[in-house]
């Protein structure tokens, strides 16, 4: 199993990759090399680190498809977040693809996909705003659309229920408001974050926070080692 991890200014993948035992652990220290890695047919898998973000740009130009989706862990509760990039997610048509591809890496991990749809107001908000309305009106017609296809279920702006009711695959309005969501889980309340997978690619990539911790580092190797096994 050889694996790639990017080093930038953080260093606490250092910390994570001396707690493995494995000498197939190659550092990049620049976003040129690691993409390299990328596209290398020796490796078996690539994990950002803490190298800047723009490496996902120049990834996107190869795969302008991409989406990133989140693996999180609350009190035993693995589930996705997505999409969690900026620019993602723009278009309800984009969001079926997220409800197809992430419902597949679900399964991979040997869970039964249950969907839950994010937008930004309750039911009663409609009118308040066309960007709500927008929202709101997307969730309901993918419900529609996909309620025979996948155990899907609209929960409006109450992204809690959807936790509580253990949904594994949090869809947000768009990448924004998913990044946001991302930062307030992991970053504030410390949630457990195995790193995003970009999704819609030929190769396993894990893109990591640049300010993730030493033990976000190890989780994104753990779950890079599983996805590889599986896929061997």
């Amino acid at each position: 199993m050889k694996i790639a991890i990017g080093l930038g200014e953080n260093k606490n993948v250092l910390e994570a990759v001396e707690m493995f035992p494995f000498d197939d652990i190659k550092i990049a220290k620049t976003n040129e090399e690691l993409l390299k890695y990328i596209e290398d047919p020796t490796i078996d898998g690539v994990i950002r680190g803490s190298l800047e973000s723009n490496i996902i740009m120049d990834l996107k130009k190869k795969h302008p498809h991409i989406f990133r989706a989140s693996i999180l862990e609350k009190d035993g509760h693995i589930f996705l977040l997505t999409p969690v990039g900026i620019d993602e997610c723009d278009t309800i048509r984009a969001k079926r693809v997220i409800i197809e591809e992430s419902s597949k890496m679900i399964e991979n991990l040997g869970l039964e996909p249950k969907i839950a749809l994010i937008s930004g107001g309750r039911k009663q908000d409609k009118g308040r705003s066309a960007k709500i309305d927008q929202t709101i009106d997307e969730c309901e017609q993918l419900t529609s659309e996909l309620k025979d296809q996948y155990n899907i279920k609209h929960y409006y702006i109450l992204i809690e229920e959807a936790i509580k009711d253990q949904a594994n695959i949090i869809v947000a309005p768009d990448g924004i408001i998913g990044n946001i969501i991302f930062r307030s889980l992991v970053l504030v309340s410390e949630v457990r974050s195995y790193g995003a997978l970009t999704l819609k690619q030929p190769n396993l990539f894990i893109d990591t926070s640049r300010s993730q911790t030493t033990e976000g580092y190890v989780n994104a190797i753990k779950l890079l080692s599983h996805l590889i096994g599986e896929e061997k």
